[in-house]
Protein backbone atom coordinates (compact mmCIF):
# COMPACT_ATOMS: atom_id res chain seq x y z
CA UNK A 1 0.00 0.00 0.00
CA UNK A 2 1.30 3.55 -0.68
CA UNK A 3 -0.03 7.14 0.18
CA UNK A 4 -1.65 9.71 -1.92
CA UNK A 5 -3.26 13.05 -1.90
CA UNK A 6 -6.69 13.70 -2.45
CA UNK A 7 -9.09 16.26 -2.76
CA UNK A 8 -11.40 16.72 -0.27
CA UNK A 9 -13.42 20.22 -0.53
CA UNK A 10 -12.44 23.79 -1.54
CA UNK A 11 -13.24 26.32 0.69
CA UNK A 12 -14.04 29.91 -0.28
CA UNK A 13 -12.07 32.95 1.83
CA UNK A 14 -13.10 36.72 1.69
CA UNK A 15 -12.27 37.95 -1.43
CA UNK A 16 -9.40 40.88 -2.03
CA UNK A 17 -8.26 41.75 -5.09
CA UNK A 18 -4.54 40.80 -4.47
CA UNK A 19 -4.93 37.84 -2.17
CA UNK A 20 -1.51 36.74 -0.73
CA UNK A 21 -1.08 34.15 2.09
CA UNK A 22 1.29 33.22 4.89
CA UNK A 23 2.12 30.98 7.07
CA UNK A 24 -0.58 28.73 8.62
CA UNK A 25 -1.17 26.46 11.24
CA UNK A 26 -3.63 23.93 12.89
CA UNK A 27 -5.44 23.80 16.32
CA UNK A 28 -4.87 19.83 16.57
CA UNK A 29 -7.91 19.74 19.31
CA UNK A 30 -10.31 21.44 17.30
CA UNK A 31 -8.97 21.09 14.03
CA UNK A 32 -9.37 25.04 13.31
CA UNK A 33 -6.71 26.02 10.97
CA UNK A 34 -5.35 30.05 11.23
CA UNK A 35 -3.60 31.55 8.17
CA UNK A 36 -1.96 35.02 7.68
CA UNK A 37 -3.90 37.11 5.14
CA UNK A 38 -1.26 39.32 4.86
CA UNK A 39 -2.73 41.84 2.00
CA UNK A 40 -5.98 42.29 4.10
CA UNK A 41 -3.89 42.60 7.44
CA UNK A 42 -6.05 39.92 9.01
CA UNK A 43 -6.15 36.11 10.47
CA UNK A 44 -8.53 33.80 8.64
CA UNK A 45 -9.85 30.96 10.52
CA UNK A 46 -11.51 27.74 9.20
CA UNK A 47 -13.59 25.66 10.81
CA UNK A 48 -12.17 21.65 10.33
CA UNK A 49 -14.95 20.27 11.49
CA UNK A 50 -17.55 21.66 8.78
CA UNK A 51 -14.42 22.78 6.29
CA UNK A 52 -16.03 26.12 6.17
CA UNK A 53 -14.28 29.61 6.59
CA UNK A 54 -15.30 30.89 10.32
CA UNK A 55 -13.72 34.00 11.40
CA UNK A 56 -11.75 37.43 10.28
CA UNK A 57 -9.60 38.54 13.00
CA UNK A 58 -8.53 42.15 11.93
CA UNK A 59 -5.61 44.09 13.35
CA UNK A 60 -2.85 42.62 11.69
CA UNK A 61 -1.18 44.69 9.47
CA UNK A 62 0.94 42.35 6.41
CA UNK A 63 0.23 39.59 8.80
CA UNK A 64 2.78 37.11 8.09
CA UNK A 65 3.99 34.02 11.10
CA UNK A 66 1.14 32.22 12.71
CA UNK A 67 1.68 29.34 14.96
CA UNK A 68 -0.22 27.60 17.28
CA UNK A 69 0.85 26.50 20.62
CA UNK A 70 -1.22 23.48 21.13
CA UNK A 71 -1.35 23.09 25.22
CA UNK A 72 -1.77 26.43 26.23
CA UNK A 73 -4.56 26.87 22.92
CA UNK A 74 -3.08 30.16 21.23
CA UNK A 75 -2.10 31.24 18.33
CA UNK A 76 0.63 33.80 17.27
CA UNK A 77 0.29 35.86 15.19
CA UNK A 78 3.07 38.36 13.62
CA UNK A 79 2.02 41.84 12.19
CA UNK A 80 4.85 42.69 9.86
CA UNK A 81 3.60 46.38 9.22
CA UNK A 82 2.81 47.31 12.87
CA UNK A 83 6.11 45.81 14.80
CA UNK A 84 3.57 43.57 16.98
CA UNK A 85 2.60 40.03 18.03
CA UNK A 86 -0.89 38.82 18.52
CA UNK A 87 -2.14 36.20 20.92
CA UNK A 88 -4.92 34.76 20.15
CA UNK A 89 -7.33 31.78 21.70
CA UNK A 90 -8.03 29.55 19.70
CA UNK A 91 -11.43 28.74 20.98
CA UNK A 92 -12.97 32.47 20.90
CA UNK A 93 -10.55 33.41 17.81
CA UNK A 94 -10.46 36.69 19.69
CA UNK A 95 -7.00 38.35 20.63
CA UNK A 96 -6.23 38.08 24.21
CA UNK A 97 -2.71 40.18 24.22
CA UNK A 98 -0.56 42.53 21.71
CA UNK A 99 3.20 42.65 22.17
CA UNK A 100 5.59 44.93 20.53
CA UNK A 101 8.53 43.59 18.92
CA UNK A 102 10.88 44.73 16.73
CA UNK A 103 9.78 46.62 13.74
CA UNK A 104 9.24 43.59 11.09
CA UNK A 105 9.03 40.20 12.86
CA UNK A 106 7.85 37.47 10.74
CA UNK A 107 8.80 33.87 11.46
CA UNK A 108 7.93 32.04 15.09
CA UNK A 109 8.75 29.14 17.26
CA UNK A 110 7.65 28.35 20.46
CA UNK A 111 9.36 26.53 23.18
CA UNK A 112 6.60 24.85 25.02
CA UNK A 113 8.85 23.53 28.07
CA UNK A 114 9.48 27.32 29.18
CA UNK A 115 6.60 28.86 27.62
CA UNK A 116 8.90 31.06 25.68
CA UNK A 117 8.47 32.48 22.29
CA UNK A 118 11.34 33.13 19.30
CA UNK A 119 10.06 35.62 17.00
CA UNK A 120 12.67 36.48 13.45
CA UNK A 121 12.65 40.06 12.56
CA UNK A 122 13.11 40.33 8.76
CA UNK A 123 14.40 43.63 9.19
CA UNK A 124 17.32 44.30 12.32
CA UNK A 125 17.83 40.29 11.05
CA UNK A 126 17.12 39.75 14.87
CA UNK A 127 15.82 36.64 16.89
CA UNK A 128 13.82 37.84 20.31
CA UNK A 129 12.96 35.78 23.22
CA UNK A 130 9.52 37.05 23.70
CA UNK A 131 7.72 36.00 28.06
CA UNK A 132 3.84 35.60 27.02
CA UNK A 133 3.65 35.97 30.98
CA UNK A 134 6.02 38.90 31.38
CA UNK A 135 4.35 40.51 27.68
CA UNK A 136 7.67 41.55 26.48
CA UNK A 137 11.15 40.41 24.97
CA UNK A 138 13.21 39.55 27.38
CA UNK A 139 16.60 38.75 25.20
CA UNK A 140 17.70 39.34 21.74
CA UNK A 141 20.30 37.34 19.56
CA UNK A 142 21.77 39.11 16.35
CA UNK A 143 21.72 36.71 12.90
CA UNK A 144 24.19 36.62 10.44
CA UNK A 145 21.62 37.17 8.01
CA UNK A 146 18.10 37.80 7.16
CA UNK A 147 15.68 35.33 8.89
CA UNK A 148 13.03 32.85 7.36
CA UNK A 149 11.64 29.68 8.63
CA UNK A 150 12.12 29.24 12.42
CA UNK A 151 11.35 25.93 14.79
CA UNK A 152 11.69 24.64 17.80
CA UNK A 153 14.17 21.04 18.24
CA UNK A 154 12.97 19.44 21.79
CA UNK A 155 16.23 17.12 21.66
CA UNK A 156 18.58 19.81 22.93
CA UNK A 157 16.41 22.97 23.50
CA UNK A 158 17.25 24.92 20.93
CA UNK A 159 15.83 26.98 17.86
CA UNK A 160 16.95 26.30 14.53
CA UNK A 161 16.43 29.21 11.95
CA UNK A 162 16.80 29.12 8.05
CA UNK A 163 19.17 32.27 7.13
CA UNK A 164 18.72 33.42 3.42
CA UNK A 165 21.80 34.75 2.99
CA UNK A 166 24.63 33.57 3.73
CA UNK A 167 22.85 30.41 2.98
CA UNK A 168 23.17 28.40 6.19
CA UNK A 169 20.78 27.42 9.25
CA UNK A 170 22.03 28.54 12.67
CA UNK A 171 20.87 27.13 15.86
CA UNK A 172 20.10 29.26 19.02
CA UNK A 173 19.99 27.66 22.63
CA UNK A 174 16.88 28.52 24.71
CA UNK A 175 18.23 28.77 27.22
CA UNK A 176 20.91 30.73 26.86
CA UNK A 177 19.87 32.49 24.11
CA UNK A 178 22.59 32.82 21.86
CA UNK A 179 23.64 30.88 18.33
CA UNK A 180 25.67 27.63 19.58
CA UNK A 181 26.24 26.66 16.01
CA UNK A 182 25.57 26.92 12.24
CA UNK A 183 25.39 24.78 9.82
CA UNK A 184 26.17 25.92 6.06
CA UNK A 185 23.44 24.86 3.29
CA UNK A 186 25.19 23.91 -0.44
CA UNK A 187 21.89 25.51 -2.10
CA UNK A 188 20.76 29.33 -2.19
CA UNK A 189 18.32 30.49 -0.18
CA UNK A 190 16.97 28.47 2.43
CA UNK A 191 13.31 29.21 2.74
CA UNK A 192 11.42 26.45 4.04
CA UNK A 193 11.93 23.87 7.16
CA UNK A 194 10.78 20.57 8.52
CA UNK A 195 12.33 18.24 11.41
CA UNK A 196 12.26 14.72 11.90
CA UNK A 197 10.26 13.34 14.76
CA UNK A 198 13.27 12.72 16.51
CA UNK A 199 14.95 15.42 15.75
CA UNK A 200 17.98 13.76 14.40
CA UNK A 201 17.56 15.36 10.68
CA UNK A 202 16.45 18.91 9.52
CA UNK A 203 14.70 19.19 5.44
CA UNK A 204 15.79 22.80 4.36
CA UNK A 205 13.86 24.10 1.17
CA UNK A 206 16.10 26.20 -1.04
CA UNK A 207 15.06 28.97 -3.01
CA UNK A 208 17.92 27.65 -5.75
CA UNK A 209 15.01 24.92 -6.35
CA UNK A 210 16.61 21.62 -3.87
CA UNK A 211 15.28 20.37 -0.80
CA UNK A 212 18.48 19.63 1.16
CA UNK A 213 18.79 16.96 3.69
CA UNK A 214 20.41 17.87 6.82
CA UNK A 215 22.21 15.35 10.09
CA UNK A 216 21.56 17.54 12.80
CA UNK A 217 24.21 14.91 14.56
CA UNK A 218 27.21 14.64 12.57
CA UNK A 219 26.58 18.21 11.02
CA UNK A 220 26.40 16.94 7.19
CA UNK A 221 23.89 16.70 4.21
CA UNK A 222 22.73 13.68 3.44
CA UNK A 223 20.79 14.31 -0.16
CA UNK A 224 19.84 17.10 -2.43
CA UNK A 225 16.63 16.82 -3.85
CA UNK A 226 15.88 18.64 -7.36
CA UNK A 227 12.16 20.34 -6.74
CA UNK A 228 10.01 22.15 -9.24
CA UNK A 229 10.60 25.72 -8.76
CA UNK A 230 11.27 28.10 -6.19
CA UNK A 231 10.08 27.05 -2.83
CA UNK A 232 8.21 28.29 0.74
CA UNK A 233 6.64 26.14 3.38
CA UNK A 234 7.51 22.80 4.25
CA UNK A 235 5.71 20.31 6.69
CA UNK A 236 6.75 16.96 7.38
CA UNK A 237 4.61 13.76 7.84
CA UNK A 238 6.16 11.48 10.45
CA UNK A 239 3.03 8.60 10.35
CA UNK A 240 3.64 8.40 6.53
CA UNK A 241 7.42 9.90 5.88
CA UNK A 242 6.18 12.01 3.16
CA UNK A 243 7.23 15.66 3.44
CA UNK A 244 4.63 18.77 1.62
CA UNK A 245 6.77 21.10 -0.40
CA UNK A 246 4.72 24.46 -1.59
CA UNK A 247 6.16 25.61 -4.87
CA UNK A 248 4.73 28.95 -5.70
CA UNK A 249 5.81 28.98 -9.79
CA UNK A 250 4.53 26.89 -11.68
CA UNK A 251 1.68 26.46 -8.47
CA UNK A 252 2.40 22.75 -7.21
CA UNK A 253 2.51 21.25 -4.00
CA UNK A 254 5.50 18.16 -4.51
CA UNK A 255 5.53 15.35 -1.96
CA UNK A 256 8.45 13.80 -1.34
CA UNK A 257 9.39 10.15 0.12
CA UNK A 258 11.73 11.44 3.22
CA UNK A 259 13.28 7.31 3.24
CA UNK A 260 14.19 7.67 -0.44
CA UNK A 261 14.20 11.72 -1.02
CA UNK A 262 12.34 11.12 -4.05
CA UNK A 263 9.63 13.09 -5.16
CA UNK A 264 6.36 10.59 -5.42
CA UNK A 265 3.70 13.21 -6.26
CA UNK A 266 2.89 16.15 -7.24
CA UNK A 267 -0.48 18.07 -7.25
CA UNK A 268 -1.20 21.68 -9.49
CA UNK A 269 -2.55 24.51 -7.08
CA UNK A 270 -2.31 28.08 -8.28
CA UNK A 271 0.39 30.08 -9.89
CA UNK A 272 1.69 31.82 -6.56
CA UNK A 273 0.10 29.65 -3.69
CA UNK A 274 3.20 29.34 -1.73
CA UNK A 275 1.64 28.25 1.96
CA UNK A 276 0.06 24.86 3.30
CA UNK A 277 -0.69 24.30 7.03
CA UNK A 278 -0.57 20.70 7.71
CA UNK A 279 -3.52 18.42 10.33
CA UNK A 280 -0.90 15.84 11.67
CA UNK A 281 -4.14 14.12 13.99
CA UNK A 282 -6.68 14.61 10.59
CA UNK A 283 -3.81 13.72 7.94
CA UNK A 284 -5.17 16.52 6.23
CA UNK A 285 -3.15 19.27 4.10
CA UNK A 286 -4.39 23.05 3.58
CA UNK A 287 -3.65 25.04 0.50
CA UNK A 288 -3.93 28.49 0.15
CA UNK A 289 -4.50 30.32 -3.32
CA UNK A 290 -4.21 33.69 -4.39
CA UNK A 291 -7.68 33.55 -5.83
CA UNK A 292 -8.88 33.39 -2.02
CA UNK A 293 -9.47 29.55 -1.81
CA UNK A 294 -8.64 26.87 0.70
CA UNK A 295 -7.69 23.78 -0.57
CA UNK A 296 -8.22 20.62 1.51
CA UNK A 297 -6.65 17.13 0.94
CA UNK A 298 -6.49 13.78 2.72
CA UNK A 299 -4.12 11.43 2.82
CA UNK A 300 -5.67 8.15 1.36
CA UNK A 301 -4.00 4.52 1.03
CA UNK A 302 -4.16 3.03 -2.36
CA UNK A 303 -2.74 -0.51 -3.32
Amino acid sequence: MSSTLRLRETIPLPPHPKGDFDHGDIDLKTGRVFVANTTAGAVEVINGEHLQHLATIPGCPEASGVLCAQEEHLVFAAARGAGKLLVIATDTALVQQEIMVAPRPNGLAWDRERKHLLVADVQENLAQLVDLQAGCVTATAQLPGRPRWCLYRPADASFLINIREPACVVVVSASAFGLTRTFPISAGGPHGLALSQDGSRAWVACDEGFVITLDLLAGEELARTPIAGLPDVLWHNHRLNRLYVSIAKPGVIEVINTITMLVEEQLATETGAHTTAYDAQRQRLYAFLPSCQAVVYEESEVS
